[in-house]
């Protein structure tokens, strides 16, 4: 069994708004209920699930109702909601799922099958990737943001599996790519020139980026491949919106 962290914070300030005035995107209707509903619904139809930590505001306070979920106030960043999770948790030395609050497509047999694969959880992290064959298969139109490699073309996942006491270096490294994400000079410098070239050219393979991303930020890391396309499609702008609402009230 394994904890989880649900993070539930995002204000509804970006291309959401065009659809709901809800105050969090985790609280915008869709389906009839709000959004994180049915990601929570997923977390506990699935046996594998034992305490579940919401970070959230407390809007989200009267959706929860169950003795094993209690919310978590959350800070100002991604990160930061993160930590005071992980500290909710106790920052236990086994490993936690993290889940966001937008994929509402999610189901408890995609979380059981992500979590058979990471098999023993002795790495620190395990992060799903789905194909871009697997995805336009079952929701044809939806679009999403694929890295091109020589396996595929793919796209991550919104669930993963962490071991809180790696959090605080894949933050530092995480923030470091970030801050040179638009230098590419200083970030051929981080990760190789070599690397980045052939990743600008598909020439990498995912046990290629796999080893050099764990290998610079210091952690045993996995990626698995999932047939699940729903841990993939979150709601981040109208249109994925429309496609996941036609597809709830359709159920």
């Amino acid at each position: 069994m394994i904890d989880c962290l649900l993070l539930a914070g995002s204000p509804n300030t970006g291309p959401l708004q065009d659809v709901s005035t809800a105050r969090y995107e985790a609280t915008i209707p869709v389906g009839g209920r709000p959004m994180f509903g049915f990601v929570l619904d997923a977390l506990r139809g699935s046996a594998q699930i034992g305490q579940i930590i919401v970070v959230g505001p407390p809007d989200l306070n009267k959706y929860i109702n169950h003795p094993d979920t209690r919310l978590v106030p959350m800070k100002q960043g991604l990160m930061d909601n993160i930590a005071e999770g992980f500290t909710a948790l106790g920052m236990p030395d086994a490993p936690v799922l993290v889940a966001t609050s937008d994929i509402p497509l999610l189901t408890a047999t995609a979380l059981d099958d992500f979590l058979a694969h990471c098999g023993a959880m002795d790495a620190d992290i395990y992060y799903p990737v789905v194909s871009e064959e697997t995805v336009s298969k079952a929701f044809p139109g939806v679009k999403r943001t694929y890295v091109r490699l020589k396996d595929g073309r793919f796209t991550g996942g919104n669930i993963s599996v962490f071991r809180p006491s790696v959090f605080g270096q894949c933050r530092a490294k995480g923030e470091e790519f970030s801050m040179y994400r638009k230098k590419p000079l200083k970030l051929a410098m981080v990760v190789g020139s070599g690397f980045l070239v052939r990743f600008v050219v598909g020439a990498l393979s995912l046990a290629d980026a796999e080893k050099k991303i764990t290998g610079l930020v210091g952690v045993r890391g996995r990626v698995i491949v999932s047939d699940y396309p729903e841990i993939a499609v979150d709601v981040d702008k109208p249109s994925d919106y429309h496609l996941v609402e036609a597809l709830l009230n359709a159920i």
